[in-house]
């Protein structure tokens, strides 16, 4: 009975005890966070809290990486963000349930659109006007603080205001907690505990120093007071935070994290739907648009099977609710087709009768017989990923069409985040050590654009650098640990997100380098994670030269060629091909393409296919396949007989059974072993 009765104590405690982190930022706070979203919420989940805040500075940014993680460890994620006002006046918010998230992105947007790429503006005023009844304010209150803003936080946010308090053990510890104690009475404000948390672990802290220097453009040497007083700006266990904060403090993150009950999977994400008759349903709508393609695709009568693949895709599309992006990519492509504007779906699109029936591609699936399945399965639950080319000369055109038809508060680009590689970690590691600029540059010119994943000692030594130089080692450890650490937003080529409501309510928007481009603060893996659609509006320039040469021969021979009437069984471009003519022909111009059309010798559209499939990163990223290590496995090049080869190509490419001659040449082009195939 003692030992169940100290048990039930001890698990009192433990509950008594729990902590939640109320103010983290992540390396989504470009040069100032020095742990990855990801690390710092599965640390988080290894000591035991009861949840973590990600609060990059006026970004969402690192929130859906974060919250895929925060789904593996079973820890409550808190999303909300840091914002510097003026004049040394800090707060968090964080969003209590989903009208506070759209409340803080519609925040975030309008400080990132008012000011330059890269930056943001928050005042007073903007604070106080903007619209946050649904959020938690924490006021970083510090020895700069302006007490008088307490009369206007605790108008603003009344009982959802807290002061957050940060002590980390600076020697100044006593003194800011007596400060907080007393501006807290003062105004009748609770006080949290808040760590500021800027790494996972303390063995970060001189890699934050490195990435403060690159920010503020000056040396680890130089930093002087701009830097962390010491390391305690991490994730400390529990225990150690009981040492440090009052038990009160500690209480009071609990009670926060309790009133906050967010989850990105709330949100309902819908395509626009104007181009849909008031009188019709989108699926009654996109379904007329698909038979009116069938009369103008197939005059004479589409046969049974056409009928049936559309039967099917369409019931598929309508289970799936994809009805309304479908229709969506059919309006823009329309619009390039009314303007003479040449375009062409890409990839997998190419496998559905329906796109070929709205003209998103002309490649017919009837007389290709390509799986559909490749495109949308219910299998996998994956949205589908319409990518559509344009001719590179007038692609501008059709972007500023999705911007004036749906505002820039309903459409954006998604965001590229453009990480560190080994050249320009070295440029400004090298720097921020203050190293010899020949040094670096030398080192820098050295790296080949493959070296990606780490840079080695015997690397250095065979360019002939010495390897027991201290600063060459400290070089080459922060390198390595900036790799693909996030530098700064960019724009996708030409992914578009568009929504039925204001964007913003979504995710925060803010300016692109490039004049009229808006994006949103989230990349294309981030709109996979969460099941988002989106629109891939590309340039080719190959479709300038084909749309012109059209036009050429239509003018000298009187007809009204498309391109859909460019035959796909010329036994003279294959011949081509076979000899690797195709310098400037999409998708099989790569030297590596090159280098494998004399060997597999595609003559007709399916040899063609598993050509490009299998000369891609895709499979090898995939580990679908490795020829380098096939090749080190199997030294006697063994193959699968002919029905295991069309089983696995079948399978991994959704590509349908054809020549044997050419599976067995792809099996071992591909490098494929029985134990990595299989």
């Amino acid at each position: 009975m003692g030992d169940i009765l100290s048990m039930a104590i001890l698990h009192e405690e433990m509950d008594h005890c729990n902590y939640a982190e109320l103010h983290c930022i992540s390396n989504y706070t470009f040069l100032r966070g020095a742990s990855r979203p990801d690390e710092l919420v599965q640390h988080a989940a290894k000591l035991t809290y009861k949840a973590i805040a990600i609060t990059d500075e006026c970004s969402f940014a690192g929130i859906v990486k974060a919250h895929t993680e925060a789904k593996k460890h079973a820890i409550k994620l808190i999303i909300g963000s840091e914002f510097c006002i003026e004049n040394n006046f800090r707060l968090v918010l964080l969003a209590k349930n989903l009208a506070g998230y759209s409340e803080l992105c519609t925040l975030i947007t309008n400080a990132r659109k008012n000011s330059k790429k890269g930056e943001y503006t928050v005042t007073r005023r903007d604070l106080y006007s903007s619209k946050l009844n649904n959020c938690i304010a924490l006021w970083l209150f510090n020895y700069c603080s302006n007490p008088l803003d307490g009369i206007l936080l605790k108008k603003k946010f009344n009982n959802k205001l807290w002061l957050g308090t940060c002590l980390s053990l600076s020697g100044q510890d006593r003194k800011t907690l007596q400060l907080v104690e007393f501006i807290a009475t003062y105004f009748s404000i609770p006080s949290c505990a808040c760590g500021n948390v800027h790494m996972h672990t303390q063995s970060r802290k001189s890699l934050q120093d490195v990435i403060t220097a690159i920010r503020l453009n000056t040396t680890v040497a130089e930093l002087g007071f701009n830097r962390l007083a010491n390391s305690q700006y991490y994730l400390r266990p529990i225990n150690v935070l009981q040492e440090i904060y009052p038990q009160s403090l500690l209480q009071e993150t609990i009670k926060i994290a309790d009133l906050c009950d967010f989850s990105l999977d709330q949100i309902e994400y819908q395509y626009p739907i104007e181009s849909v008759p008031k009188q019709q349903t989108p699926i009654e709508y996109l379904s007329k648009l698909v038979q009116q393609g069938m009369q103008k695709r197939w005059p004479q009568g589409a046969n049974a099977k056409v009928h049936s693949d559309i039967a099917r895709e369409l019931s598929l599309i309508k289970e799936m609710k994809y009805e309304a992006y479908f229709l969506t990519v059919h309006d823009i492509v329309h619009f390039a087709r009314t303007k003479g504007i040449l375009c062409q779906g890409r990839g997998s699109a190419a496998n559905s009768a329906v796109c070929y029936c709205l003209e998103i591609t002309n490649v017919n699936p009837a007389d290709m017989d390509l799986l559909f399945e490749r495109f949308i399965s219910k299998e996998r639950n994956e949205p589908p990923d319409i990518d559509v080319d344009f001719e590179h000369e007038r692609r501008e055109e059709v972007i500023q069409y999705i911007y004036k038809k749906y505002g820039r508060k309903r459409a954006a680009l998604a965001a590229a985040v453009i990480t560190y590689r080994p050249r320009s970690a070295i440029r400004d590691v090298g720097k921020a050590l203050g190293l010899p600029a020949d040094q670096i540059d030398r080192l820098a010119k050295s790296i080949r654009w493959w070296d990606s994943k780490e840079i080695t000692k015997e690397y250095l030594q065979e360019i002939g650098l010495p390897t027991s130089s201290r600063y060459l080692r400290q070089l080459l450890y922060f390198v390595n640990l900036l790799l693909r650490f996030p530098r700064h937003l960019s724009q996708h080529v030409g992914g578009f997100i568009i929504s039925r409501t204001a964007l913003s309510h979504l995710v925060p928007i803010e300016n692109a380098a490039m004049p009229d481009r808006t994006i949103i603060q989230w990349d294309k893996e981030d709109l996979e994670s969460l099941g988002l659609l989106k629109i891939d509006v590309l340039a080719l320039g190959m479709l300038t030269a084909i749309r012109k040469s059209l036009t050429y021969i239509n003018e000298h021979t009187n007809q009204n060629l498309t391109l859909a009437d460019i035959p796909t069984d010329d036994p003279k471009v294959y011949a081509a091909m076979s000899k690797a003519d195709t310098i400037g022909v999409f998708q099989i111009e790569s030297r590596a393409q090159m280098s494998m059309l004399p060997r597999l010798r595609p003559n007709n559209y399916y040899d063609l296919v598993i050509q490009i499939a299998i000369v891609r990163p895709g499979p090898i990223q995939g580990d679908m396949v490795h020829p380098y290590l096939a090749n080190r496995n199997n030294p006697n090049n063994v193959t699968y007989e002919n029905e295991q080869m069309k089983k696995i190509l079948k399978r991994t490419l959704g590509i349908p059974v054809f020549q044997e001659q050419v599976m067995q040449i792809a099996i071992v082009a591909a490098g494929f072993t029985p134990g990595e195939a299989d």
